[in-house]
């Protein structure tokens, strides 16, 4: 057997919740905990959520975002308006799971894609900040916060899209398909010749 078998759309549901889960788990007892240069961690439920839409798209991106934001919204020490964290999750796994198609083709996809969800992410929890009348958010703040942010999750992105590529099951699919073990059904009427409409 070449091929293994597809997961079903419960078990991916159900991966996908097991991996926001644990990255809000080590989010809230380990990187919130880290003594780093400028008292700023690594955002991993960011990298998460990155890392998911950049596997199953947009749409599951998009739904993990708002679902992880929420959960970072509520759980404690947040000190913050409810539905930040949600609004900008949403929006980062929206845009990166556009670029989904090219993991396979793109090895530097998932490092852009987590330095451009990075800074957009601590840009935009600030202005949702100053929209909202938050003390704490100002562009001097920003200003300082983004470049060690983005050096912080782009540091750590390779542990974290490594894991979600192997709990997924696509680093295996990828690398049989790079093997030539697995070929895509359009690619196989063409090399046939079925695909000429007869």
């Amino acid at each position: 057997m070449l091929n293994a078998p597809e997961t079903s759309p419960a078990g991916r549901n159900l991966v996908t919740g097991a991996v926001l889960v644990v990255a809000l788990i080590l989010q809230v007892s380990v990187a919130n905990r880290l003594p780093l240069p400028g008292q700023i961690t690594p955002d991993l439920v960011l990298l998460a959520v990155v890392a998911l839409a950049l596997v199953s798209g947009s749409l599951t991106g998009m739904v993990a975002g708002f679902a992880a934001g929420l959960a970072a919204d509520i759980i404690p020490p947040a000190d913050h308006t409810i539905g930040r964290y949600a609004l900008v999750y949403c929006l980062i796994g929206a845009v990166c799971g556009l670029a989904a198609a090219e993991m396979d083709r793109q090895t530097l996809v998932p490092f852009l894609a987590v330095a451009a969800g990075a800074l957009a992410g601590t840009v935009l929890y600030a202005v949702t900040g100053m929209m909202l009348g938050d003390p704490r958010s100002s562009w001097g703040l920003v200003s300082r916060m983004v470049p060690l942010q983005v050096l912080y999750d782009v540091i750590a992105s390779p542990f974290v899209v490594w894991a979600v590529l192997k709990v997924t099951g696509r680093h295996e699919r990828s690398e049989r398909s790079r093997d030539g073990l697995s070929v895509p059904p359009a690619r196989y009427r063409a090399m046939s010749g079925r695909g000429s409409g007869l």
